[in-house]
């Protein structure tokens, strides 16, 4: 736009209009401008539209903002309206800053405050929790006697000790006050919902319609949002129905409100009901149902969800990346993050998070090494939740010198990050490092927690040091003041098991403060399968199928200890009541990445492209290897086959055909790395540790519960696993 400006010293109507009609910060600084060239710049009520003008820009940016409170300082004897009216555009503004600039401006000049000029001056100190600050406007309200007769300056100050965290002054106020509108009561339930004090929200709105005052729609999202983080799901429902029965206009806020109360509480079939009958499914809501189906591994749901909203922004998409993540489809995960950087939507810390934990399950290095230099080019590199996942991703990726590369070079570390390296060690079956490692934490005193001692129970559980882990565990008690958990008593169950102190490890059952969950009672019957404890195996399998009938890994190995004393008859009994109860075993299955796309293997596959060249291979494998003594063992084969059939059927194993792939792929690394989601079988150990020496190539493998690494025929678990 064109400033053509007049000299005359009284702006004339459509110059008048020139102002109104002002779009940017450009336009106003070009009026200020010809103000100041015609030397009417002392003329207040110029400037004070010129200030207001700043104000009521479409979108006044900061810089505006900043503008306007720098004309305003140069005005002199502003009138107390016009002040007000600034105050108030301010707080609204994206700078609340500048309305408490402007309160110390007024009160250095000595410049009057009335009454309108606490609730605007108390919004900024709610915005910015300026408590100290707050605390003097408050007494000042006091002084002039304000405090008492006006409600505005009430409910304002309730708001700003409540956004402070002082909600127990917020409600002293509250209680005081003689009259309460349901804006005070509206203030008041915010604000214990913004200190997480969930009941107490529900206890004040009892309070509420006791009184006799009429919820509004405000009031009562507020309530199910309460109900949706204490997972209150009874007092969600009668909301709904005071809503149903009272004729409330049921818009958006409140359904998507409805949908999020549902859905925190895990009642999906309910979120469900009340978001079909949505006319329009807006971005907000199909978040809320994605997120309420990831949440619970529901994510067919929520990608059918997903798929169908028009509008998707990052919250939505770390939504569904998180629930592929956590539901323990990683593969998933990565490839809707691959699509999201195709649409060029940047990720933030949480994606980030859930990215590099869908990357750890895959155990794919390449993918690995790329996601940390993504991390590192776009800003996340040096955060500490970051650096920590780092650490994690590259132990499960099988690189234990990354790992320890990322946390020596952390800028920064806590007790999770010290953590993170000794849990690194112990699932490689480095017992020594984690040891020294923790040994090493205490020197820089950093007080260890229930997860270092985790970690440090683990590494000596899989190095079979039994003396060390019960010397850790008492430290842990007498020396650090922790209580042990299930799961450090876990630990120590299956210290003892691998060990074959079975007994010791029945009577730690028998005496822990603890009933003993499904891992316990797994542990020990995984461990009376492997040691060859029929009575005891039995009676861990039958308690733990009493805790969890369904449990396929109990009933397997109930039918593997009865196979293993060639009890077929029970062998069948059991098969019979798995297939009753619809019960099958975990398929084994094994990963392997090769330039930079992951390949999945089950047993006896033939669904792979090569795979013609795969059994070839492994024929060629198992020809050489029988030459340095190889014999494929059938005592894992726990089925009534004949020996030659059985030796047949563990050929056929999963690692042995990713490792086959692997073998004859062109590969950037001499190493070989698989991922299997079940234990190693005997064989599988034995093949691995002769081709490691045979073909001279290291293999890193990962099973269920730790790391293998296979170099020079020889093992890192040094066959204790």
């Amino acid at each position: 736009m064109a400033m053509a400006m007049s000299t005359r010293l009284i702006p004339s109507p459509s110059e008048k209009g020139l102002l109104a009609s002002c779009k940017t910060l450009r336009h106003v600084k070009q009026i200020h401008a010809q103000i100041l060239r015609s030397k009417m710049d002392n003329s207040n009520l110029l400037l004070l539209k010129l200030v207001l003008c700043c104000c009521t820009l479409p979108s006044p940016s900061p810089s505006a903002l900043d503008y306007a409170l720098s004309l305003f300082s140069h005005i002199p004897n502003p009138p107390t309206r016009f002040s007000n009216q600034l105050l108030r555009q301010f707080s609204r503004g994206p700078t609340p800053e500048n309305t408490l600039s402007l309160y110390l401006h007024l009160r250095r000049n000595g410049f009057p405050l009335d009454r309108f000029s606490f609730p605007p001056l108390l919004k900024a100190v709610s915005k910015l929790s300026a408590l100290n600050l707050g605390l003097e406007i408050h007494g000042l309200a006091s002084k002039f006697g304000f405090f008492h007769a006006d409600p505005f300056i009430q409910s304002a100050l309730i708001a700003m000790y409540a956004a402070c965290g002082r909600i127990m002054d917020a409600r002293f106020l509250f209680d005081k006050m003689s009259h309460r509108d349901v804006v005070t009561w509206n203030i008041m339930i915010d604000g214990y919902s913004q200190n997480a004090h969930y009941d107490h929200v529900l206890k004040l709105y009892e309070e509420m319609k006791t009184s006799g005052t009429e919820p509004d729609a405000i009031i009562l999202c507020t309530v199910l949002s309460a109900c949706a983080h204490a997972g209150n799901l009874s007092y969600g429902k009668a909301i709904h129905q005071f809503i149903k029965d009272n004729g409330f206009r049921v818009g958006s806020h409140i359904q998507t409100s409805l949908v999020n109360m549902y859905a925190n509480c895990g009642a999906m079939h309910l979120a469900r009901e009340v978001y079909d009958q949505l006319p329009s499914k807006h971005m907000v809501v199909s978040t809320a149902m994605l997120s309420g189906y990831a949440k619970l591994g529901m994510v067919q749901d929520a990608r059918f969800i997903f798929d169908r909203m028009v509008e998707k922004d990052l919250v939505c998409w770390s939504a569904m990346i998180s629930g592929y993540a956590e539901s323990y489809q990683p593969l998933e995960a990565l490839q809707l993050f691959n699509e999201m950087q195709r649409r060029r939507i940047v990720p933030d810390q949480i994606t980030m998070l859930s990215v590099i934990s869908a990357c750890a399950n895959v155990g794919a290095l390449v993918q690995a090494k790329w996601i940390h230099t993504y991390a590192d080019k776009n800003g996340f590199g040096r955060t500490l939740p970051i650096n920590n996942a780092l650490i994690d991703m590259y132990a499960k990726c099988g690189n234990l010198v990354k790992a320890r590369e990322v946390f020596e070079n952390m800028p920064r570390k806590n007790v999770i990050s010290w953590s993170s390296m000794i849990n690194a060690f112990a699932m490689h079956g480095d017992a020594d490092s984690a040891i020294a490692l923790f040994h090493r934490m205490k020197e820089q005193n950093i007080e260890p927690n229930g997860v270092t001692f985790i970690g440090v129970l683990y590494a000596c559980s899989h190095a079979g040091l039994v003396e060390e882990g019960q010397k850790f565990f008492s430290s842990m008690i007498n020396e650090h003041r922790i209580s042990p958990q299930r799961e450090h008593y876990g630990c120590m169950v299956d210290l003892y098991c691998r060990a074959n102190h079975l007994r010791k490890a029945m009577e730690l059952i028998e005496t822990m403060p603890f009933p003993p969950n499904v891992i316990i009672w797994g542990s020990l019957m995984s461990a009376c399968q492997n040691h060859g404890e029929i009575e005891l195996g039995e009676f861990a399998a039958t308690r733990l199928l009493e805790l969890e009938p369904d449990h396929d890994g109990a009933l397997v190995v109930l039918s593997n200890i009865y196979a293993k004393e060639k009890r077929w008859d029970d062998v069948g009994l059991v098969r019979k009541l798995m297939k009753h109860k619809g019960v099958s075993k975990e398929k084994a299955c094994s990963r392997i990445e090769v330039n930079n796309e992951v390949h999945v293997f089950m047993m006896a596959d033939r669904y792979h492209k090569q795979s013609d060249e795969i059994y070839k291979k492994l024929d060629a494998v198992v020809s050489q290897l029988k030459l340095v003594g190889y014999t494929p063992s059938t005592s894992g084969i726990l089925v009534d086959l004949e020996e030659e059939e059985k030796k047949e059927v563990v050929l056929w194993h999963s690692e042995k055909l990713a490792l086959c792939y692997g073998l004859i792929g062109e590969r950037k690394e001499s190493c070989i790395r698989i991922v299997k989601n079940l234990r190693i079988c005997e064989d599988c150990h034995s093949f691995m540790k002769l081709v490691s020496k045979v073909h001279r190539i290291e293999i890193v493998m990962r099973d269920r519960t730790r790391f293998h690494h296979f170099n020079g025929g020889i093992c890192s678990c040094r066959d204790y696993w």
